[in-house]
């Protein structure tokens, strides 16, 4: 009898040894095949979708991509979030990575960003490149909301705001000003049909599933401060972001910015270095809490 008891229980270990080194297999192997997590700025987020489409295509690699404010990914990436790569809206926010000693080098640019004024179907307010519309709007007291992205922790709401102020009508407007989280948001709320119009990014206005809901037309780079996109990867990188990375860079994939909008850097050398500011001292950004 106590034979048999020996030989069950003996029976019983090996089966729960057995079943713990399939579930931890199984574990690792789901874990090992996670696609990478990649943060980007919302403004990118038509036209990256595409590029990621495209990228799995080509080389059966998968990567996950999160949108929001670049702000607020150099936050999460500073507090320990296992993003691999970070697209940011605007090169500053690169730059404070780095300099926090969180990633290894400062990047590239991979995209030139543009403003777009926009204006829903059923808005009244006339749209021109130099705002002269929006001037008269609010010279009239025609505006009631009016609307961009947080200038706090959003790049295309920074400019915005500084573009606004540059042709005196921030003053008046900023009592009427909607902020939405992110540039996306901030289109979405600009076409929604409830405020007079906004100031948004030129790739978001000019995409399909915008322009269906009102009108935009491009603000003259020479208005306001360059919007250089960079990109830069963490020290988590893995093998399929690093490749990613290099595919960011490719004829492929900066044919598919520039159908929704963005420019590039002139030269090589002016996509890597960090440009300094070409019209007047960049504006005071709220900078990103340490760990």
């Amino acid at each position: 009898m106590k034979a048999h008891r020996r030989l069950l229980l003996g029976v019983q270990r090996i089966l729960l040894t057995s079943l713990i080194g399939v579930v931890s297999l199984v574990s690792f192997s789901a874990l090992a095949a996670k696609p990478p997590a990649i943060a980007a700025a919302a403004n990118v987020k038509f036209a990256l979708d595409e590029i990621v489409t495209n990228f799995t295509a080509e080389t059966g690699l998968k990567v996950r991509v999160s949108y929001g404010s670049s702000g607020n990914f150099v936050a999460q990436i500073q507090h320990g979030a296992p993003f691999e790569m970070l697209l940011s809206a605007d090169e500053f926010y690169v730059q404070q990575l780095h300099k926090a000693g969180k990633t290894d080098s400062d990047g590239d640019i991979y995209a030139v960003g543009k403003l777009a004024i926009v204006a829903p179907n059923n808005s009244s307010l006339q749209l021109d490149s130099e705002l002269t519309g929006l001037a008269q709007a609010v010279s009239n007291g025609e505006i009631k909301r009016f609307v961009i992205a947080n200038p706090a922790h959003a790049p295309y709401g920074e400019r915005a705001q500084a573009l606004l102020e540059s042709k005196g009508l921030w003053s008046e407007l900023q009592a009427t000003i909607i902020m939405g989280e992110n540039v996306s948001q901030a289109a979405q709320f600009s076409l929604s049909g409830s405020a007079q119009g906004g100031i948004v990014a030129l790739s978001l206005a000019s995409a399909p599933q915008f322009t269906k809901m009102g009108r935009y037309v491009e603000i003259p780079q020479a208005l306001y401060q360059p919007i250089n996109q960079r990109m830069v990867m963490t020290p988590k990188a893995g093998e399929t972001t690093k490749q990613f990375y290099q595919y960011m860079q490719s004829t492929a994939a900066q044919q598919v910015l520039k159908q929704y909008g963005f420019g590039f850097p002139a030269s090589i050398s002016d996509k890597h270095h960090l440009h300094q500011p070409k019209l007047r001292a960049p504006r005071p950004r709220q900078q990103v809490a340490e760990q």
